[in-house]
């Protein structure tokens, strides 16, 4: 039963990465996090209610407190990072680095939760990272041929005199349609070619930062599931998500407030509120199936098995997005697949 929970997590939480994605278009990440948990709160106490796990909560132990305590700040700290790295790359690139947590999360199992280390689970282990290493590759296609084509207006505008390339004028009245207010055009803007460049420096400084936010992210991830599972040890797993997720919302408003973002919550549009709000639903869900497999599963195991949702995202992404898988990518998410169900052989 387990393992079906399992998979249902993995399902909302590919659900989860693009609902968010479309949630933060042009709204701040830390916001968007802050506003998604409040959503994942009612869904998680919903439950608890809808149980009557909540007369359970008297009898914590204050070891148990400790650790859904501490899960929950890692997990604050991963969402965090999470949402900004999607913010700032692509879906592509930024889930598998977060689902690299699968490996380190294994390691963590074997090291403090005695979980068995065979030599298949070392083989598993060896095919996921080499698949997402596989899997964050640059794509040389669309940015690098972007800088290309802003280097070399920046340089065309950069002689004085000098003749504007045949393609120039049609990339140049682009430009000027999308940053000039209403009104008569002035013909001067559309030699204004820099202008039209200057977007490629943003996108070049992000594409370093992406990867910061995604490694940050999977480090406090594998760190949740191994603090997650000692403290809903005893503990009925609808109740332990709850507490957790009440330390994420004081975590992810603190950091709203701290951030001075207050009155960003207000201008979230309506559009992306709505996504943001279904991406909170989604998690709800994730959450209170992969906790329950956590608690009746290994750790080893099941977070592999959650990290499948890597395949549900990238479907998504694809049609949504429009993000296309090179070769290579293909063949790194091959590896992963094939390296979290080689985890499920020895349950067969």
């Amino acid at each position: 039963m387990w393992v079906l929970f399992a998979f249902g997590s993995a399902l909302f939480a590919g659900l989860t990465s693009i609902l968010a994605k479309c949630g933060i278009r042009r709204t701040d990440s830390t916001v968007a996090t802050a506003i998604r948990t409040v959503v994942v709160l009612f869904v998680a106490w919903g439950m608890v209610f809808l149980t009557g796990a909540q007369s359970s909560i008297h009898g914590l132990s204050a070891r148990t407190w400790l650790f859904l305590i501490l899960s929950g700040l890692a997990t604050g700290a991963s969402w965090l990072c999470y949402f900004r790295a999607l913010q700032l790359g692509e879906v592509n690139k930024v889930v598998p680095v977060d689902k690299s947590s699968t490996v380190l999360t294994i390691l963590l199992a074997v090291l403090f939760l005695g979980e068995p280390m065979t030599p298949l689970t070392a083989v598993c282990i060896a095919l996921i990272a080499a698949g997402t290493y596989l899997m964050i590759e640059r794509k040389a296609g669309g940015t690098s041929a972007s800088r290309r084509a802003g280097a070399r207006a920046q340089a065309t505008a950069a002689k004085p005199g000098a003749a504007i390339p045949a393609t120039a004028p049609g990339a140049a009245l682009q430009a000027a349609a999308a940053t000039a207010e209403p009104g008569p055009t002035d013909p001067g803007t559309l030699f204004q070619a820099p202008a039209a460049a200057e977007p490629a420096a943003p996108a070049k400084r992000a594409d370093g930062r992406w990867l910061l936010y995604a490694v940050l992210s999977a480090v406090f991830a594998a760190l949740t599931s191994i603090l997650g599972k000692i403290g809903i040890e005893g503990v009925e797993s609808n109740l332990g998500t709850a507490i957790r997720t009440g330390v994420v919302l004081v975590m992810a408003w603190t950091m709203v407030l701290a951030a001075g973002k207050r009155s960003e919550v207000t201008k979230t549009p309506l559009s992306e509120l709505g996504m943001i709000c279904l991406s909170g639903l989604a998690t709800g869900a994730s959450w209170l199936c992969y906790y329950r497999a956590l608690q009746m599963g290994p750790a080893s195991v099941v977070v592999p098995i959650d990290k499948l949702s890597i395949l549900v995202t990238i479907l998504f992404a694809r049609i949504v997005f429009g993000e296309r898988l090179s070769k290579r990518a293909a063949l790194g998410l091959l590896c992963i697949v094939l390296g979290t169900l080689g985890m499920l052989l020895p349950l067969s």
